[in-house]
């Protein structure tokens, strides 16, 4: 059986979105005839939120080996928290030794710590071991520089990355025998930069969703984070991070809501939206990002936040709970939100407000799981309102029967479900094999 050395700094028990693939996926690696082993950073070194359920999830006989990084608490005070620069040296050893002691055929690089990449052509060049990337986000990004972005988050840091990005991007793709991305613009972008790139197996593979998630958050404990629930109401949840390119989707949200409120004004008080870890930070330390976008649209009293970064278990949990769901989309149109697919296993209401062009509407079109307001970032917005007074109308009455569209179960079993997912993971790494002896 082959081998597949799989980078990934973060691992259960942190719980971290970039590692999310790797998890769901390793319980299906070997029936595809890929042997996993796992190179990650141990977890005490890791500033991130533990969620200890999520390592229920992992199969027992995968060899997980964790190395170490730079003290975090050397370098807090010169502001350099990321984990991937402070495991880099670490990494670049251990994952020489087991290269070599495991008789590693490939190395698979799943995370967005970049800075990790161009440890695939050092290994490469010493070892003559091919490497995989896989894209959850793009390295190198034009998005704030585009007409009308806000401007980029991080100051320096910021355009630290974007310098590294720019440096060592190119460098690292130049030997690369394969790579997956969870968004075609993606894979788009690198054809454009780089004309080495066109001979490069790709794959487009999202992440999907694994039954056994939802299975082990319904045997959770209640969450410890709750709302409180009024005869009459409807609870509308969100959960995970809003980041600073969702807040256009959020205004129309808020604005259409602020207008049916004056229509209805007895019915809409009956709606009640909870956005839940909406940060990446720990408990206690998030600022609100989406209460001061409903305080600008008047409508604050019917909307609570939770900022600090929850479970990824007990987001399920929570839910399973919910009335509906809500799914704001991204003004990057090549933004694909994972969290669809869990939310698609929940069997619960979905709406869902897109960008035109958009992969989510796209998504959500293939899928069959939401009702769908869509709208642009800067044209009118009067038919995205008239929308969503309509699927208000439709909650308000009990989503009678008919009133959302019926979910393509069998398109969703084909494409994203984990199952499915890591065959097409290892059809890539096999096509990566074959592009090695070719190009050699």
């Amino acid at each position: 059986m082959k081998r597949v050395l799989i980078v990934s700094p973060h691992f259960p028990p942190i719980n971290s979105p970039d590692h999310q693939r790797v998890r769901m996926s390793l319980p299906y690696y070997r029936a595809c005839g890929w042997e996993p082993i796992v190179l990650c950073v141990t977890d005490d070194q890791v500033d991130g939120v533990r969620e200890p359920e999520l390592e229920r999830t992992i199969p027992g006989e995968i060899k997980i080996f964790r190395a170490g990084a730079l003290p975090l608490r050397w370098l807090r005070q010169l502001g350099v928290r990321n984990i991937g620069l402070r495991c880099w040296l670490h990494f670049f050893f251990a994952g020489a030794r087991l290269i070599r002691r495991e008789k590693i055929d490939l190395v698979f690089f799943s995370n967005t710590q970049f800075v990790t990449f161009p440890l695939g052509r050092l290994w490469r060049a010493w070892l003559g071991t091919p490497y995989v990337f896989d894209m959850q986000d793009p390295w190198r990004t034009d998005y704030y520089e585009r007409a009308g972005s806000r401007r980029p988050p991080g100051g320096w840091k910021y355009q630290l990355a974007r310098f590294m990005a720019w440096l060592l991007e190119g460098w690292s793709f130049h030997r690369v025998a394969a790579v997956m991305s969870v968004s075609p613009s993606y894979l788009d972008d690198l054809r454009r930069r780089y004309a080495n790139f066109a001979s490069v197996p790709t794959a487009v593979i999202g992440f999907g969703a694994t039954r056994n998630d939802i299975t082990i958050a319904r045997a959770l404990p209640s969450p410890s984070v709750r709302y409180e629930r009024q005869r009459g109401e409807i609870h509308l949840l969100y959960t995970g991070a809003s980041g600073p390119v969702m807040p256009h989707s959020l205004t129309v949200l808020f604005d259409g809501l602020r207008l049916y409120r004056e229509k209805n004004p007895e019915g809409a008080r009956r709606l009640r939206f909870h956005f839940f870890g909406t940060s990446y930070v720990a408990s206690g330390q998030g600022r609100n990002s989406v209460v001061p976008v409903a305080e600008a649209c008047g409508v604050a009293d019917q909307v609570d936040e939770i900022p600090h970064r929850l479970g990824h278990l007990e987001c399920i949990r929570l839910q399973l709970e919910a009335d509906i769901l809500l799914l704001p989309g991204s003004s990057d149109l090549a933004y694909s939100p994972s969290k669809i697919y869990p939310y698609f296993l929940t069997d619960r209401p979905i709406l869902a407000v897109v960008f035109r062009g958009s992969v989510l509407e796209r998504l959500v079109q293939e899928l069959s799981c939401a009702f769908t307001v869509a709208t642009t970032e800067h044209g009118p917005k009067a038919e995205a309102h008239a929308a969503l007074a309509k699927f208000f109308d439709l909650v308000l009455a009990g989503l009678p029967a008919g009133s959302l569209p019926k979910r393509d179960q069998s398109y969703f079993a084909k494409h994203f479900l984990a199952e499915s997912l890591t065959r097409a993971q290892a059809a890539l790494f096999d096509r990566a094999l074959e592009h090695e002896v070719q190009s050699a």
